[in-house]
């Protein structure tokens, strides 16, 4: 599955949307493996505040991400059970929380542009660029970003 088409306008790519803290989100469809209401998180001893715990997913042990703690929002408190998309990286499953999903945009390659000077700077460091949409703003998330966990500290020793 790929998040690219050819068509008559030009290149098209395709995001599955995601709500967190408000803020509009997209997500390249072909990084997306499921969405799924996580049920029996258990937590990680000694895991950082933005990993929400582990979970089994069809027979996968899956880590959940806390997009909230990511982007260093607070955490909900409107009672909404959260959702999360299904993600993998070199073979491993992680599930992003989110706050909502959207549906599935197909939005022209040529529109997106690079991230606003602007752009909350815990968001600019976790996005791939931008999409101008009506009245809004849809942030592009790089998953690779978003997945590393490793604090840089412990990155270069």
């Amino acid at each position: 599955m790929t998040s690219k088409t050819e068509t008559s306008e030009g290149a098209m790519a395709e995001y599955v949307t995601a709500v967190i803290g408000g803020q509009l989100f997209g997500l390249p469809i072909s990084r997306v493996q499921d969405v799924f209401m996580p049920e029996r998180l258990t937590r990680v001893p000694l895991a950082s505040s933005e990993i929400a715990g582990v979970l089994n997913l069809r027979g996968r042990i899956v880590t959940v991400v806390d997009m909230r703690a990511r982007l260093g929002l607070p955490k909900a408190d409107d009672g909404k059970p959260p959702m999360a998309v299904g993600v993998d990286q070199r073979g491993e499953s992680y599930g992003l929380l989110i706050d909502q999903i959207g549906e599935v945009l197909r939005l022209p390659d040529d529109s997106r542009q690079d991230n606003p000077v602007n752009l909350d700077p815990r968001m600019a460091r976790l996005a791939g660029g931008v999409h101008r949409l009506d009245g809004q703003l849809m942030v592009v998330l790089d998953v690779d970003r978003v997945l590393e966990l490793v604090p840089k500290t412990l990155a270069a020793a």
